[in-house]
């Protein structure tokens, strides 16, 4: 009987659940895809890689044009003081200059006044330069001690008639303008400075030590009495409030 309760209890114990094996775990659920996230990522990769192939393109068809750095009058021109280089992207519908043909332009006026800071195109230079109406210009040589260090194209200056024409030969026809002279001593108090030549502009003559050449522009009322006075020497200029550097 003992024999036979135990083979009934071993075969009770061997008839219990064995435990699950490693390969009948539960099944974990699948993960969600995203599609539209794959899609702007994808979208996002071929834009960007769109936009660094045309800085590309862009860089390479880009030009070298002028800049004007210095305020330039009506009647003025560029030089290599007054201008700078820059790169601009191509395009044929703005007739920009390009830096080679600034010797070319330096030929030519500007038909009106021109800020500093602007790129030059070609329509803003002509042969001639229009001059405003009421408006004319005057050419003077002047000595040193007539005119302030460092005049430039732009500036405004005062005209001052100095000197005397009493005691020469001509003291006949001069008497008018010395009597005008005595009276008044100004001849104009806002005179534009059209033109100076400068050393620095290899496109331009080097002026002599003792004499300037300077063109201005001041009302057309003024202009006879200026040209007199600058034939007979007796002019002098002086900088007033209101020059293009200020």
């Amino acid at each position: 009987m003992k024999i036979q309760e135990r083979t009934g209890a071993g075969a009770g114990r061997s008839a219990a659940p064995a435990q699950p094996s490693v390969g009948d775990r539960l099944p974990t659920p699948p993960r969600e895809r995203k599609p539209a996230l794959a899609a702007l990522a994808v979208l996002l990769i071929l834009v960007g890689a769109l936009g660094a192939t045309m800085l590309v393109l862009q860089a390479g068809d880009r030009i070298e044009v002028v800049k004007v750095t210095q305020a330039i009058p009506a009647g003025g021109s560029v030089n290599t003081s007054n201008t700078t280089s820059v790169m601009v992207a191509k395009d044929d519908s703005i007739h920009y200059v390009e830096w080679t043909q600034l010797n070319d332009l330096k030929k030519l006026k500007a038909v009106n006044a021109i800020p500093a800071g602007v790129v030059a195109v070609g329509e803003m230079f002509g042969d001639e330069a229009g001059v405003a109406a009421g408006k004319a210009t005057v050419g003077l040589s002047l000595k040193a001690g007539q005119y302030p260090t460092g005049i430039k194209a732009g500036d405004t200056v005062a005209a001052y008639r100095v000197g005397s024409a009493t005691g020469s030969g001509n003291s006949n026809s001069n008497s008018n303008s010395s009597s005008s002279a005595s009276s008044n001593s100004v001849i104009t108090d806002s005179a534009r400075v059209t033109y100076v030549p400068s050393a620095k502009d290899s496109g331009d003559e080097i002026v002599s030590s003792t004499n300037l050449a300077v063109t201005l522009t001041v009302d057309s009322d003024k202009a006879a009495d200026l040209a007199q006075a600058a034939s007979n020497g007796e002019v002098a200029l002086v900088q007033v409030p209101g020059n293009s550097g200020n």
